[in-house]
Formats: C-alpha cells, structure tokens, sequence
C-alpha cells in the first residue's frame, strides 16, 4: 500500500473512532452500558500497553502495576476533589492542612487554568510513580524473572497497605477510601487522553531505546557486548512503564469516582496481565484489542448468564449471579489453547497486513468461483 493510502486510512480510522465517541457522547442515556464498559475497556488498554512495554518488550517480569496505578489514582483524586466536599470525604480526621491550602490555591487560579487541572494531576500522579519507580527500581533490577515478579507484586501490596494505614487518614482517608472525585467530561476526553499515551509508547518502542529494550529481552549478554547498558535501559523501561500505569490508575479514579485500597488488589494486576497474554507478549496493538474485548466480555456482553433463564417453564439451573464468569473462563481456555502467543503474537497492526488479507481473500473468493464455473 502507497505511503499517501496508508495515511488516508490512518486518518479516516481516526475519524471513524473519533465519530463512534462522539455518537456515545450525544446518546449516553440511550447507550449508558456500551459507554461505560467502553471507557473502561479504554482504560485498561493504556495499563495493559505498559505492562507490555515493560514485560513483552524489555523482558521484566513486573507484577507491580496496581501499585503505580494506585499511586497515580490516589495522587490524582486528592488533588482533584473540589475544596467544598473536603468535609464531606474527610469526615473522620480530616485533611492535611498544606494539601487544603494548596488545594484552595489550585482553585484560585484562573478558569482556563483550571479546566487543564485533570491533565496535571493526571501528569503529577504519573511522575510522584515515575520517581518511587526510579527508587525502587535500583535495588529490583538487578533481580531475575520469578523473583522480580515477587519484589513488584510484594512492592504492589505495601503501596496498598501504605495507602490505608491510619497513619495516612488525612492524605488518603485512609481504608475509608476517596469519593466525589471529578470524572471525564466526555468520552472524546478519554480518548484524546489514552490515544496520547499510547502514541508515546509505540513511538518509544520504534525508537533506538525500543530497539535496546528488545535486544535485552532477547538476548542480555548478546546486547551488553553490542555495547547496550542493560541497567540504564530496564530502568528506563520501568520507569516509563510505572509512569503511565499511574495515569491509566488516575483515569481510572476519573472513571469510578470513588477509590479505595481494595481498588487496587492482586486480582487487578492478573486482569492486566491476563489481558496482555490473551493480546500477545510483545505487541501493543494486542493489549489494546485484548483490553476492549476482555472489558466488553466480563462487563456487557457475557452478563446474559447472570440472569435467571426459563424455557417453556423450565428454569435453566445454571443461568444465576456469577455464572459470566464460567463462560468468560472458558473463552479463555479456549483462546489459550487455539493462539497460545495471543491474539497478535508479537504481530502489530499495519495496513499492508490488512491488503494483505483482503487480497488472500479476494483470491480465495475467485478461485473458489473459477471451479464452480468448470464444474
């Protein structure tokens, strides 16, 4: 495909997503459920696309993403919380007086400061995980596979523990969570969001740096002698990887309006990692498409089995609260088993792919219509 097709395709793409948005937008009490599991499935795309970047791309096996997500959530709810529902949230021990005064100055500021205040908490919460990355990663990185796994995942449960220890009540509330937290102004705004965040790490992996994270998940003593400094680049990897993990986490406080520390439990770091290995270790375009259907399945689509079925007065004993979840389990297994490297394997997404099958497929249908005609 010419480079100018590529890019007109890339641009009606663009506009057609673009358009879906904001149809969802103009008709979101019609289309509530499709809205809602859409901007979540958004949400766990940009998560899950770095966890990639860190374990698909660069070989470290992280398992602490929940807890950069939490960082990042909890950053971003505390500083967006309008002053006036402070009593409300902090009603048992109230809050620091140097995040209310600096709260009460964030609003003071001039409106068209105040409508970017979501992207710099956003931005804030991505870089206060950024620097506990940066520490922790001196002593971590230096650990192998499964014991890496355990330092992060073990990282991930003192974030959580941290977070709702009464010692924290008048800066996280403690285990009383945060709520009445701003959300998205629109679907569009979540997806402007996502797509910057995405686009920066899919131009980092084509990158010189890219390319060094993927020669050290090949081969590390391979890329040290072609003269890759290992250790600058995995901590540059997770870094990076920690960064945006905290803004999907901030999103998803923007998205729920109301956290706590069991928000951010193990079970959310093997969703993520579920729907990396169900898109493809090694391939963004997988995550992101893995991260939609996954959300769709689990929230919309499979919740018919939740719900009591009789057929000609006979109830069906299975259709109950929680059988989705025995489907959605086995549609796992299923997908495991028939694409054991993903949806994508370590595929991307590119137009001279989809030529490519629409041509194998124009073949098919011809050769398939040149032997009807003979026969």
């Amino acid at each position: 495909m010419k480079k100018s097709r590529k890019v007109i395709a890339s641009v009606l793409l663009a506009l057609l997503i673009l358009a879906l948005f904001m149809f969802l937008d103009a008709n979101k009490a019609r289309y509530g459920m499709a809205y809602t599991v859409l901007q979540k499935g958004i949400i766990m795309a940009v998560v899950a696309v770095s966890m990639n970047l860190v374990t698909g791309f660069t070989g470290l096996f992280s398992l602490g993403q929940a807890g950069f997500m939490a960082i990042g959530a909890y950053v971003t709810a505390i500083f967006m919380i309008p002053a006036e529902h402070i009593q409300d949230v902090y009603y048992i021990s109230g809050i620091s007086p140097a995040i209310l005064e600096f709260k009460l100055w964030l609003e003071s500021l001039p409106s068209w400061v105040q409508a970017i205040s979501p992207y710099f908490t956003l931005l804030l919460g991505g870089l206060v995980a950024a620097l506990c990355a940066a520490l922790i990663g001196i002593p971590v990185l230096r650990l192998k596979s499964d014991y890496l796994a355990i330092a992060t995942l073990g990282f991930s449960e003192i974030v959580r523990a941290i977070i709702s220890s009464p010692q924290m009540d008048t800066i996280t509330n403690g285990s009383y969570g945060l709520k009445k937290i701003p959300g998205f102004s629109s679907m569009v705004q979540t997806g402007i969001i996502a797509a910057v965040c995405i686009a920066f790490m899919v131009l980092l992996l084509q990158s010189t740096y890219g390319r060094a994270f993927k020669a050290i998940r090949e081969d590390e003593t391979a890329a040290e002698a072609m003269g890759i400094n290992l250790f600058k680049h995995k901590q540059l990897s997770f870094i990076i990887g920690s960064f945006f993990s905290a803004v999907a986490g901030g999103m998803l406080a923007m998205f729920m309006r109301s956290i706590d520390s069991k928000t951010f439990s193990i079970t959310l770091t093997y969703d993520i990692l579920l729907i990396v290995v169900i898109g493809g270790i090694g391939s963004a375009t997988g995550s992101i498409i893995s991260a939609i259907l996954v959300t769709l399945s689990k929230e919309w689509w499979l919740r018919f089995f939740d719900n009591p079925l009789s057929i000609g007065g006979f109830k069906v004993p299975l259709f109950r609260t929680g059988f989705r979840m025995v489907i959605f389990s086995i549609i796992l297994l299923v997908v495991v088993l028939f694409y054991q490297r993903g949806i994508m394997g370590k595929n991307e997404f590119s137009w001279e792919r989809v030529g490519n099958r629409m041509k194998g497929l124009k073949d098919m249908i011809g050769s398939k219509k040149g032997g009807a005609k003979d026969v």
